[in-house]
């Protein structure tokens, strides 16, 4: 390959492929892929759906399974709830998530883009498939484009934007669902509009930013919008699985002619892995930040492949090492670094949820309060106390020493009732015997009850007059 080819090879890395020259917008028209590979992610999309629209539905006990609610800062997964206080929890899960896409890129690239990110799903197989129906294949959606506005095309696009709009508006719900919960949407549709104006409206701005997107946006999302795309040009490195083009077999490329012997490589130049991109890009131009990893280029050249009588896999699943050094896919040290500290952040996750509880429990030294006398040789301290309720039940606790001979009594208060979802603070006294008194600041451990089931126990430090033994 000459210097010149090389140059125009490389030329499309200096801008978006649906951008042109002058900045402005290519549309995509993609033809629709078929074949094994479209077909999975057709089957896999239907799970999707299922699980995205009834999950809301699902209740524990009487409480969603799932509710991100950011408002009111309470979140919870598979019927646990979690408080503010627990926010440590999702700061590490956080970063758990982010170094397993990190460790994800750099073994699979960008698999997630094409098979579960939630905006490829419903765009190239609900919007997408809507569209092929309604204006029809690639090529008939580039002659309405071009079309005057006449009774056709007013039909066919009124109708799209109005199965958009109303699709948008299902999802926007369901979204609105994971946030607020089932019940709380079902008030705000049912309930006269004036009652719920704030709940209402989040449901149209909803509605209306999914509309922009699905119609308009498109993979512009994936190109412009999307950081993850980006991330590929440090994460990648030779040895990741993408969904390469073999250059190696595939070059040079040329038509097929039965009539001649054929001294080209496999690739035949068809343009079909062109037609049926999403993002509008050429494979064969190798990885670029574009590429969503659908597959749809996959079956479409395995399609020509077999057309013509060549082995398919021109262009499949690979890394950069194995179609020009033929080597096969290794573990690379990079790739054991980032597993080891995933599991390392893993271990300390899972530790972090087994040893959640359901009471937060605070008992600490009222700050620049000394020990006080008290009468029959006692001494005295004053704490401060914190419970939080992170069930959904009220809670009715109580104190018992542990550790030693002595006895607690409430400031103010009889009984121990955490309201459910609610906190409750106050003060105490701990009572001890001076004589049991050994040092300055003495250890002990205070029990928390709820009946007859201990919740925890807390250990805080006697302050006591200084003693020489």
């Amino acid at each position: 390959m000459n210097d010149r080819n090389l140059q125009h090879d490389e030329s499309f890395r200096d801008k978006v492929a649906t951008i042109d020259e002058k900045g402005k917008r290519i549309w995509v028209y993609p033809q629709q892929p078929r074949g094994k590979f479209y077909n999975a992610r057709t089957w896999l999309s239907v799970a999707y759906f299922v699980l995205f629209f009834t999950l809301p539905f699902v209740k524990v006990n009487g409480h969603p399974l799932f509710l991100i609610n950011v408002l009111e800062r309470r979140f919870i997964l598979f019927g646990q709830i979690f408080w503010p206080q627990d926010f440590f929890i999702f700061g590490l899960g956080m970063v758990l998530f982010v170094v397993f896409v990190a460790l994800f890129t750099v073994v699979f690239g960008r698999l997630f883009c094409g098979w579960i990110c939630p905006q490829t799903i419903f765009m190239e197989m609900v919007f997408r498939k809507i569209e092929y129906f309604i204006e029809g294949n690639a090529a008939e959606q580039k002659m309405l484009a071009k079309a005057p506005w006449n009774a056709d095309k007013i039909f066919k696009k009124t109708a799209k934007w109005i199965s958009f709009w109303a699709l948008s508006f299902l999802i926007s719900n369901t979204f609105l669902a994971y946030v607020i919960g089932i019940d709380e949407l079902r008030h705000i549709i049912s309930d006269p509009l004036h009652k719920h104006v704030g709940g209402f409206t989040a449901i149209l701005i909803f509605t209306t930013v999914f509309f922009f997107v699905f119609a308009w946006m498109r993979e512009q999302v994936c190109t412009t919008i999307c950081p993850y795309g980006r991330l590929q040009g440090v994460l990648l490195d030779r040895n990741s699985i993408v969904v390469a083009y073999d250059h190696e077999r595939g070059e040079p490329r040329g038509k097929v002619n039965k009539k001649e012997s054929r001294a080209f490589g496999d690739c035949i130049d068809c343009m079909q892995c062109v037609k049926v991109c999403p993002t509008g890009i050429d494979i064969r131009n190798g990885t670029q930040l574009e590429c969503i990893n659908c597959t749809a280029c996959i079956d479409a050249c395995n399609k020509m492949m077999e057309a013509v009588k060549f082995p398919t896999g021109l262009i499949r699943y690979a890394s950069e090492a194995n179609i020009s050094d033929k080597k096969k896919t290794s573990f690379t040290a990079r790739m054991k670094a980032y597993t080891v500290v995933m599991a390392v952040l893993l271990i300390a996750e899972s530790f972090l949820l087994v040893s959640r509880t359901d009471v937060g429990i605070t008992i600490l030294r009222t700050p620049g309060q000394l020990y006080q006398q008290q009468p029959n040789h006692q001494l005295s301290n004053l704490y401060n106390y914190k419970l939080l309720n992170k069930t959904y039940q009220e809670m009715n606790l109580h104190f018992e020493p542990e550790n030693f001979k002595g006895r607690i009594e409430l400031v103010g208060e009889k009984n121990l009732n955490v309201p459910k979802g609610g906190d409750l603070t106050g003060s105490l006294f701990v009572y001890m015997d001076s004589t049991d008194i050994r040092h300055t600041e003495t250890d002990i451990k205070i029990g928390v009850w709820q009946g007859d089931k201990k919740i925890k126990t807390v250990t805080t430090s006697f302050l006591g007059p200084f003693t020489e033994y």
